[in-house]
């Protein structure tokens, strides 16, 4: 039998990515960004269990751009796993697989993800005020 050189699976160089797998790809990456930021609220909870010289040194860190960044990052992913997760508990409810339905509610996830980021951020920015 001839070797064949046809791919054995799907993949990205068979496939253009869709809305669908896009956000399927990203729900799982954030998933895995959360569990990584836990790291920053366990080094947040333990600089705050350590008194106050550890906890001023958190805040320094987690102050600075690179600390930031990596909190706005975790913000953004948190946010997107969450509306995204509330899409699909409407496909559990057997709702919304219609597919200008599957584009519509993709699209209002991102969005909604946006801008609740911003507005957290507004907020913290703020001072809470």
């Amino acid at each position: 039998m001839a070797a064949n050189q046809r791919p054995l699976s799907p993949h990205l160089q068979v496939y253009r990515p869709q809305i669908t797998s896009v956000l399927s790809i990203l729900h799982r990456i954030t998933g895995v960004i959360m569990s990584a930021g836990i790291v920053a609220l366990i080094y947040w909870l333990l600089a705050l269990a350590g008194g106050d010289a550890s906890y001023a040194t958190a805040l320094e860190v987690l102050g600075s751009i690179p600390g930031k960044l990596l909190l706005f990052g975790w913000s953004l992913a948190f946010f997107y796993h969450l509306s995204n997760g509330v899409r699909h508990l409407f496909w559990d409810t057997g709702r919304g697989f219609e597919l200008p339905q599957v584009y519509r509610s993709g699209w209002a996830a991102i969005g909604m993800a946006t801008l609740l980021t911003i507005v957290f951020w507004a907020a913290v920015l703020s001072g809470g005020q």
